[in-house]
């Protein structure tokens, strides 16, 4: 089975491309998802004890930690260290489940991939960009965003032209939605053949 690792920088349209995967059948998890779900369950109490007072009946309230954050980003450091084994161990049930299961190939959205070294855990490596003034704009388009919080999540991920390097397959997504799915269907069916081939 092919573990596909997708990543790309904010705005680039993640999300919007692992759904065209998910479209022609491929099994996704989203470590976004997996996020959002633990800040509503069992990592809210462990947070809330690393930043007192960004939770409050069972869930994180992610304005106020996001806040926390920005007025010290070195906690991100803190932050990490609850939250990315929980979504490893989700990961990797998922993709034990997909084995047993027989699918030849299921994709892992991980935002920060290149940054947690979760390159060693993928066969893989596609990344989703665009030309940066469109990526700015669809950020700053966002509700809440303000540059100063772009610029500060920018500073935390590698940068784009890296990121393009290091990848297997880029997809574009600054062409339009069309563009981006025929890039995914192409993919998908070089991995369904390389899985046939059992390489």
């Amino acid at each position: 089975m092919i573990v596909i690792g997708l990543t790309g920088s904010i705005g680039m349209g993640k999300s919007t491309t692992s759904e065209m995967f998910r479209a022609l059948g491929v099994p996704v998890i989203s470590a976004d998802e997996i996020v959002h779900e633990l800040y509503r369950g069992e990592a809210a109490p462990l947070i809330d004890q690393a930043f007192p007072g960004t939770a409050s009946d069972g869930v994180v309230n992610r304005e106020i930690l996001s806040k926390k954050l920005m007025a010290a980003p070195a906690d991100f450091t803190r932050l990490e260290a609850i939250i990315h084994p929980l979504v490893r161990a989700r990961e990797k049930s998922f993709i034990e489940e997909a084995r047993a299961d027989g699918e030849p190939m299921v994709l892992v959205d991980i935002p920060l991939l290149f940054e947690t070294g979760a390159e060693n855990r993928v066969d893989v490596i596609v990344v989703v960009s665009c030309a940066p003034e469109i990526q700015r704009q669809r950020v700053l388009d966002r509700p809440g965003m303000t540059l100063e919080k772009f610029e500060a999540i920018l500073a935390r991920q590698v940068p784009d032209a890296e990121k393009r390097a290091r990848a297997d397959h880029v997809i574009d997504t600054g062409g339009g939605l069309e563009a981006a799915r025929q890039q995914v269907a192409e993919i998908v069916a070089k991995l369904t053949e390389s899985s046939k081939k059992g390489l």
